[in-house]
């Protein structure tokens, strides 16, 4: 059975939508609270958008319509919640963000008591209790409960005292959660921060910003001289980095940096690598080299962590800049990602600019487009035969990847080979079969 409202990463739209609204967040809350078992405490957090606030509240009262005792973190990034739900012992977190998405967009999305997300039958099994009319109830008074000094705390002892004394370091929080969290443990170490969209307003949250854009924290760490660039998304679970140079490394290099560092320690745990079907096939062969060994999930960082935890795996991640240390978090966290590969800088003497040849890229191409409507890929015979014929051409060495996105009405084309040109005519290949088939805005 299919889930209708749940996505990639929770329940994301438009504010104000069909389902991004106070009303269906109440409804929403209700289910999560009558699947949850119906008693106990519920936190909630919410990132910097100005719908933040009144969706959680209407969460809130779909919560305590359930039989829930939610209690307000306030805005926070999304570990922080996941934290929360671990340490606390609550029987659920919620965290109201669309993630990267623009602040027009806003979403919600479940973490169990483990402080880890719910899997696709869970979710499934929320939607099941969806009532046909929000709660009646009235708003409950929210507690309010300050996790971020725990959190800071606790990161901070990630690195030695004053291990980034005379580091100075680009820092774009993207006018986003970790505006509150970054640079403070950062500036604890004692870094100089060179700070980007560190200035929320609840309007301009991954505007021009962000992980998603990192054209700016480029140009400061080239500029200001920086040792390196961090950039996170909006809610803070991801990271991207610049080396000193002002080349961007994404989810790929950072996870490759981490685990060989880890394989040459003898500290990858099942010497192990878990990533998502969109990383790069050099992921593959760099770890191959090394000793160690990749597995591949579906795209979302809630698969790669339900494989992680089947194959003893500590180490996993996502392309975009998801990733999961599980010895010190089940969920992604751009901070401590970035303190991890700080870690290794440490350890070697190296810069990233060095520290990031241990990956050689296999030629990749991706293209991205809105789409009218989600028509099912196996109903689409020009653009699934166009898959099947380059997928038997290119054999081993490559592949090719097509879906739609969970969060967006968007198609994703992938292709990978052995040389640019390969992949750059199999992409206008599956563009053209996808355009004959599809209504492209």
């Amino acid at each position: 059975m299919k889930r209708h409202y749940f996505g990639t990463d929770g329940v994301r739209g438009l504010y104000g939508g069909p389902v991004i609204n106070e009303d269906f967040a109440a409804r929403l809350g209700y289910a999560a609270g009558r699947w949850s078992g119906g008693a106990g405490i519920a936190v909630i957090g919410h990132d910097t958008r100005q719908s933040g606030g009144s969706l959680a509240k209407a969460v809130a009262r779909g919560l305590a319509a359930a039989g829930l005792q939610p209690v307000s973190l306030g805005m926070v990034p999304t570990p922080v919640v996941s934290r929360a739900v671990r340490l606390q012992d609550t029987a659920l977190g919620v965290v109201i963000t669309a993630s990267h998405n623009p602040a027009t967009d806003n979403g919600i999305k479940f973490f169990g008591p483990a402080g880890i997300k719910l899997a696709d039958e869970e979710e499934l099994a929320v939607e099941g209790q969806l009532p046909p009319a929000a709660p009646a109830n009235a708003a409950p008074a929210l507690s309010v409960v300050d996790e971020l000094d725990g959190y800071i705390a606790t990161t901070s002892r990630l690195l030695p005292p004053a291990a980034l004394h005379g580091w100075r370091i680009a820092l774009d929080t993207a006018n986003g959660a970790t505006s509150v969290t970054s640079p403070v443990v950062l500036r604890a170490l004692g870094a100089e921060i060179l700070a980007l969209g560190n200035a929320p307003d609840g309007c301009n949250i991954n505007d021009g910003v962000g992980s998603e854009h990192p054209e700016k924290l480029t140009a400061a760490v080239r500029k200001g001289g920086a040792r390196l660039g961090i950039a996170h998304d909006g809610d803070g679970d991801r990271c991207i980095l610049c080396d000193e140079s002002g080349g961007v490394l994404d989810g790929d290099e950072i996870l490759t940096i981490l685990a060989l560092h880890a394989l040459r320690q003898g500290r990858l745990a099942a010497q192990t690598l878990v990533v998502s079907a969109l990383s790069n096939l050099g992921v593959d062969a760099a770890l191959a080299a090394a000793g160690g060994r990749v597995c591949r999930t579906a795209v979302g960082d809630r698969y790669v962590i339900k494989r992680m935890r089947a194959e003893g795996a500590t180490l996993g991640g996502e392309a975009s800049g998801h990733i999961i240390c599980s010895e010190i978090a089940p969920t992604g966290d751009g901070l401590v990602a970035a303190l991890k590969v700080i870690e290794v800088m440490l350890a070697t003497g190296r810069p990233l600019s060095e520290l990031r040849r241990g990956l050689t890229k296999f030629p990749q191409l991706t293209r991205n487009f809105k789409v009218r409507e989600k028509k099912p890929l196996e109903t689409l015979p020009a653009l699934s035969g166009a898959i099947a014929a380059l997928e038997r051409e290119l054999g081993a060495q490559g592949r090719v990847l097509v879906r739609y996105s969970g969060t967006e009405a968007k198609l994703r084309l992938l292709v990978e080979g052995p040389t640019a040109t390969v992949v750059q005519a199999g992409l206008t290949r599956l563009e053209t079969a996808a355009r004959t088939e599809l209504e492209v805005l």
